[in-house]
């Protein structure tokens, strides 16, 4: 009677239809198996919550590194390029000489300097950068969102460009007038006087990087160069580059095509720090928040033990029918792997969502608590950005599956290695 039984089972295919039909059954736990039940809920909760955070919080500083790089990179040259042997009066000719380059997007000169700028209402102190309206316009991150006011005639009126942020501190608008005050001003026979002048606001423009916005004031090359004293020259050439990341390639190029000594830095050494912390901080984030997973896998495990010890007397009829271990085996094994990877699935849907509207999220969080949720004087953008990358998404849900499918490996064969009597004891 035993034989004929076993015959049919032994030689079942693996993951045959009543392998899963039991699995099933049991994760449909009766009343007498609640608490089970509950240990499983929570770690399809965990692995779901988990996955859905790794891949929202990845996607969003994946987001911030990216707009700070487009914005930073936007607006300041991927290679600044200082004189070292005396003032750069021949920048023009120089800036000819760069821009010729391989890989070179445009060359910029421009006079920088400090000073505070003021109005009727409060002051701060700013960075007055001196552009060519001709290079100007070739910033598109300031051309293009100027929201009040224009570049015409910038090089003859005289006008500055001021942020929105600063605008709106100084209570100024376009058409306004801007007051800047600079320590180093006329030599006279009582000492350097501060140099004090008010600038027509010819337009206000909007980056959406609050430390930009509330900083950088555009002045005509020419007008910054008598404003803080430079005789016909630059304190620097900016080159923009096609391709960024080459910027180790081409720099020994724009030495040798400057013909003379000039001191230059690339984008990735005045910003080494801050890309280098953001790196810090993302994989740190990544192995927390991969805990999560790990915690409710390790529930799992827990789970599928209590199971197993409850269904000691199903393994019993089981095995006396017929069924070999490995059936017990891959019964246990799609019982706690499905609960993995349905969790997984979800987590990953989920995060995808909360990626893909995260800005409404956000706006919609902040109206019901009334508080500010990302504020751009903290995080330095406007916004809060999110942008998921393939890999690193694809990266936390095989990480996901590979434990909850591991998490199964030891319940299934403490299962598998009862016998008959063994598994009566259980009971």
């Amino acid at each position: 009677m035993r034989s004929s039984s076993a015959s049919p089972a032994g030689s079942t295919r693996p993951f045959a239809p009543f392998e899963w039909l039991i699995a099933g059954r049991y994760l449909r736990a009766r009343r007498k198996e609640g608490f089970i039940s509950v240990i499983a809920g929570f770690s399809f909760l965990g692995i779901t919550l988990g996955v859905a955070t790794l891949i929202i919080v990845m996607a969003v500083m994946n987001g911030f590194r990216t707009e700070l790089l487009n914005k930073i990179l936007g607006i300041n040259g991927h290679v600044v390029a200082q004189p070292l042997d005396g003032p750069l009066t021949d920048y023009a000719a120089v800036a000819d000489r760069l821009s010729k380059v391989s890989g070179v997007k445009f060359v910029i000169p421009l006079v920088e300097g400090q000073a505070l700028a003021s109005s009727p209402s409060a002051s701060g102190g700013v960075l007055v950068r001196g552009l060519r309206a001709q290079d100007l316009g070739k910033l598109q991150l300031v051309s293009r969102t100027i929201r009040d006011g224009s570049l015409e005639n910038f090089d003859d009126g005289g006008g500055v460009l001021i942020g929105k942020r600063l605008a709106d501190q100084l209570g100024l608008r376009a058409g306004d007038t801007l007051t800047l005050v600079s320590p180093r001003g006329a030599v006279t026979p009582m000492g350097v006087t501060p140099r004090i002048k008010g600038y027509r606001v010819a337009g206000v423009f909007e980056i959406g990087m609050s430390e930009y916005d509330g900083a950088f004031v555009f002045m005509p090359l020419q007008e910054a160069q008598a404003y803080f004293n430079r005789d016909d020259d630059v304190t620097g050439i900016e080159v923009y580059l096609d391709h960024p990341d080459l910027v180790g390639k081409v720099k020994p190029n724009l030495q040798e095509a400057a013909d003379r000594p000039l001191y230059m830095l690339d984008w990735r050494d005045r910003n080494k720090t801050f890309f280098s912390a953001l790196e810090v901080e993302r994989n740190v984030m990544f192995l927390i928040l991969t805990l999560i997973v790990l915690v409710a896998a390790l529930n799992i495990i827990s789970g599928l033990i209590m199971l197993v010890k409850d269904k000691g007397r199903d393994i019993a009829i089981l095995r006396t029918m017929g069924a070999t271990r490995g059936s017990i085996m891959r019964i246990f094994l799609i019982t706690g792997a499905s609960i993995g990877v349905v969790g997984t699935l979800a987590g990953f849907a989920l995060g995808m969502v909360v990626c893909w509207n995260i800005e409404t999220i956000r706006a919609f969080l902040a109206s019901l608590t009334g508080t500010e949720l990302f504020s751009p004087e903290v995080y330095f953008l406007s916004r809060l950005p999110a942008d998921p990358d393939m890999k690193e998404t694809v990266t936390v849900v095989l990480m996901a599956l590979t434990l909850s499918v591991a998490a199964t490996l030891y319940p299934s064969w403490r299962a598998a290695k009862l016998d008959p009597v063994e598994a009566l004891r259980y009971e």
